[in-house]
């Protein structure tokens, strides 16, 4: 019995110490805010892409909109720059989900994905077409 209440103690440390480096793993903007290099709309595992012709102020609309997401915060960039990038948290453990927004080339291109997984369940499409939603108004 004491050796399962160890085992059950150990896991109990191991899960905390997991949680507590998702949710304090600092996110590094040079590897997260990089050009997006797709040119048309794609779902894969952990993430998706969007592409949109560009049209006046879209850009700034999508800042908008990402900015009034719960638990999203800029991580690097600015609509002037052309690129942003920011995170949103999960509610309950905060997993980390990283959304580029670039104007490039007349076009929008819109990539969401998940740091850790390979699947992120469709959470980022889905976040992907809120978005363009809010913003098609």
């Amino acid at each position: 019995m004491r050796m399962i209440l160890w085992i059950l103690a150990f896991v109990a440390v191991l899960a905390v110490a997991a949680v507590g480096y998702v949710r304090l793993a600092p996110s590094d903007p040079a590897r997260w805010n990089q050009p997006v290099a797709a040119t048309e709309d794609k779902d894969f595992g952990n993430g998706a892409v969007r592409v949109l012709p560009a049209t006046d102020g879209l850009l700034a609309r999508l800042d908008a909109a990402m900015q009034a997401l719960p638990r999203t915060q800029v991580l690097a960039g600015s609509v002037a720059d052309g690129r942003i990038t920011y995170v949103t948290r999960t509610p309950t453990i905060g997993f980390p989900d990283y959304t580029t927004i670039e104007q490039t080339e007349g076009q929008v291109r819109l990539l969401a994905r998940s740091r850790f997984g390979s699947s992120d369940m469709g959470v980022n499409a889905k976040r992907l077409k809120g978005l363009l939603a809010t913003v098609q108004r």
